[in-house]
């Protein structure tokens, strides 16, 4: 029994350094809240371990209960990771410092840590429709003087119906 508890506590001391290794090394949310995990999941071993050795259930009570926590906490983190990332389009926390409190000060810069800094890439635009009602202005690519401004031949203005009697008078040609 000594050698399977000493190899249980191994597995779970393991997995807590690991976990804190990747949170405190690593940038991006999806792997900090992994390795978050990852350090629970070794102390909800190490507790279990500690309650089979001393032949009492209240090991399996509290990993019952750090299990909920961390379900609750994976959630909810994903939640935020999800809302975070499509205003800024990064998983790289060090972008998300302008959330923090304004009596705060900022954290230290990629200047200062000997790194080059991440430049956002620039925000796509799109076309614009034109709104309703509005004639658009269309220049037409081989003749720069030339502008398509949707006027029917017989209009007296472009936002004007064409009369019947024109009409008729320019299909008769």
């Amino acid at each position: 029994m000594t050698g399977d508890v000493e190899r249980y506590l191994v597995v779970g001391a393991l997995l807590f350094v690991l976990g804190a290794l990747g949170f405190f090394t690593r940038r991006n949310l999806i792997v900090l809240m992994l390795s978050a995990e990852m350090m629970l999941h070794g102390v909800s071993l190490t507790l279990v371990t500690f309650s089979r050795m001393h032949h009492n259930l209240e090991g399996q009570a509290f990993t019952i209960f750090i299990l909920t926590v961390a379900t609750c906490e994976a959630g909810l983190a994903l939640a935020v990771i999800l809302a975070l990332y499509q205003k800024s389009n990064s998983l790289d926390v060090e972008l998300w410092t302008d959330l923090r409190e304004a009596d705060l000060p900022p954290p230290m810069a990629a200047e200062d840590a000997g790194q080059r800094p991440f430049v956002p890439p620039e925000p796509k635009t799109f076309p614009r429709l034109t709104p309703a009602g509005v004639v658009p202005d269309i220049r037409d690519e081989h003749d720069p003087d030339r502008v398509d401004d949707a006027a029917s031949p017989t209009a007296e203005s472009p936002l004007e119906p064409s009369k019947v009697e024109d009409v008729i008078k320019t299909a008769v040609r």
